[in-house]
């Protein structure tokens, strides 16, 4: 059985695609962690300002100027919130907003063919960092998601603080750390182990920052969406623990506790993810995951993932990424997955994305293919 998925892809470049925020291909420029451009110990969401300073700088094709150039007031720059209309009048917040309209199409054969526009995000995001302390807050319209309609709420808000010696807390509602952050929260390694975009948790989060490591280990009731709306929800906690083994080096572990509800049985993995960049415009990651699932009877899940990307020039990247997903206690079931990317930074404030999936199940060979455009303009 084959199906064909092409999916049109056109967003009005008026409006504005894949997400400036967490690019694990960054470590091509030596950097190693999340929060050398986010808020987010965990990566993705609102940039700081060396992280928007560094978009027009290192990343974006055009825009850069002058390093010998006296640097404009604090707010003032091309990469500040509004193109700096504001200045500094709503220091010590910073704010940014988030919009990302898509087109996505696919055709699988027949009338199960489909095709629609949507806003994937239209957010508000602010921050305030002072002393070690780090209160952050996102909100901002939700799409309708399975029986939840969609809405305005908040799916990630929560305080921090990073002492001098590098130990951290924080607690609230935030994607716990785990792997590689990929921007594509479809990729299997993400959406796959309760990683996608809305899979957020309310829980503690303790970490230690040094020289060459991180370590974050977090803990909670249990998923937020379950929580807010009063679905079954289980203990959850994860731990993630990154060694940077060079500049552009990286070696990653992971593991994932959820208890067991009333409708879904305990649960979990672990995984271990490296990433090499041997040049400043090649960037290499690999991610392998096992899943576990409570009275699933022969081999768990298995999740493979790497993602190469080469920028052919300044602020244009092409990624290529295969993946892996086995099914419990059937390793030659599952679905192989293709990814061809385009990546296209041409100004600060704008991203525009190119993605093409091509999917096959090894159990009937069925295939199918998606084409998905987004362009995201960050405020």
């Amino acid at each position: 059985m084959r199906g064909r998925a092409a999916a049109l892809a056109a967003v009005p470049l008026l409006l504005g695609a894949a997400s400036l925020g967490a690019e694990p291909m960054f470590l091509s420029r030596q950097y190693n962690r999340c929060t050398s451009c986010h808020y987010s110990p965990t990566g993705g969401g609102l940039l700081t300002p060396y992280g928007r300073s560094l978009s027009r700088q290192e990343l974006s094709t055009t825009g850069k100027t002058d390093p010998s150039a006296p640097p404009p007031a604090k707010g003032k720059g091309e990469e500040s919130f509004l193109w700096g209309a504001l200045g500094d009048t709503l220091a010590p917040v910073d704010v940014g907003i988030d919009v990302r309209p898509s087109h996505l199409g696919l055709d699988v054969g027949g009338p199960s063919s489909s095709s629609r526009d949507f806003l994937m995000t239209a957010d508000l995001l602010a921050a305030w960092r002072a002393h070690g302390f780090t209160v952050y807050g996102e909100v901002g319209r939700k799409p309708a998601i399975g029986v939840d309609d969609a809405g305005i709420y908040s799916y990630e808000h929560w305080v921090g603080y990073e002492s001098p010696r590098g130990l951290g807390v924080r607690v609230g509602r935030f994607l716990p750390a785990y792997g590689i952050r990929l921007a594509d929260h479809t990729a299997f390694t993400r959406s796959l182990l309760g990683f996608d975009k809305y899979d957020q948790v309310y829980a503690l989060e303790l970490s230690h920052t040094g020289e060459k490591h991180l370590l974050q280990l977090s803990l909670g009731p249990g998923g937020a969406d379950a929580i807010v709306h009063g679905y079954p929800h289980s203990f959850t906690t994860s731990a993630r623990f990154q060694w940077d083994l060079g500049p552009r080096t990286a070696l990653v572990f992971s593991g994932l506790f959820r208890d067991k509800t009333t409708l879904v049985p305990s649960n979990g993995g672990g995984g271990v993810g490296l990433g090499i960049a041997p040049t400043r415009r090649l960037s290499i990651w690999t991610e392998a995951d096992t899943q576990f699932r409570q009275g699933s009877s022969g081999s768990p899940a298995y999740t493979l993932l790497n993602e190469t990307g080469f920028e052919v020039y300044r602020g244009v990247w092409l990624k290529l990424s295969p993946q892996l997903r086995t099914e419990y206690g059937d390793t030659s079931a599952g679905v192989w997955r293709w990814v061809l990317e385009a990546d296209l930074l041409p100004r600060t404030h704008w991203n525009l994305g190119l993605s093409y999936y091509h999917d096959k199940t090894r159990a009937t060979g069925f295939v199918y293919e998606t084409l998905f455009a987004q362009l995201h303009l960050y405020l």
